[in-house]
């Protein structure tokens, strides 16, 4: 993944973070901790779980792009509300291009497969967790009623399948993001939902 891509995708997390912490009426330091946990809190877990240092650590942008997602909702966080239809299209893709890249790096440091396609899915929704939690909410990937963690298991999946029969680079990882895109906005415009335990009605 080019790194205008990275940060594209980094800073659509990042807006979705900070907006989450201005509907907690946090202060601007709150907005900008969960804008930064979100955008990058996946990769930092993935790398640490790979053992090398965290890219995010490494590279001034990826502390910048989230800072700018930051003062962005801090200050125009109405006009960014009214955009979050467009903001929830990034954010798929941001989901499709994270998970694939992720297991991409995790079997290209020689993960199994399926080791690979956990930290691929932890790398696209465990931003998305530590910003739950630390706003106080159920975290989406323990109740994924929206289906937001399973595109990212198929997308990851799908890049371990290629990897393994010889497909890399820029196809496996392109193909991967855009399946893993598909299903989410399907599962958006359907509304599609993953099934509780038999007999266990919806929570409020």
């Amino acid at each position: 993944m080019t790194p205008v891509l990275d940060l594209a995708g980094t800073f659509v997390f990042a807006l979705s973070g900070a907006l989450a912490g201005v509907r907690k009426r946090l202060d601007a330091v709150g907005i900008a901790v969960l804008a930064f946990f979100t955008a990058v809190g996946g990769g930092i877990v993935r790398d640490l779980f790979i053992g090398v240092q965290p890219a995010a650590l490494r590279d001034t942008a990826y502390l910048l792009v989230p800072i700018v997602a930051a003062v962005i909702a801090f200050f125009w966080h109405p006009q960014v509300e009214r955009a979050m239809p467009g903001v929830l299209v990034f954010d798929a893709a941001g989901l499709g291009l994270f998970c694939a890249v992720g297991t991409s790096k995790a079997l290209h440091y020689g993960l199994a497969p399926m080791h690979a396609v956990f930290l691929g899915v932890c790398t696209a929704v465990g931003g998305g967790v530590i910003r739950d939690v630390l706003s106080g909410e159920r975290p989406t990937l323990l109740y994924d009623r929206e289906l937001y963690a399973v595109p990212a298991m198929l997308g990851s999946a799908s890049m371990a399948l290629l990897f393994t029969l010889g497909v890399q680079g820029f196809v496996a990882t392109l193909s991967s993001a855009v399946l893993a895109f598909a299903f989410r906005m399907l599962a958006m415009r359907y509304r599609w939902r993953a099934p509780l335990a038999r007999g266990v009605g919806e929570r409020e």
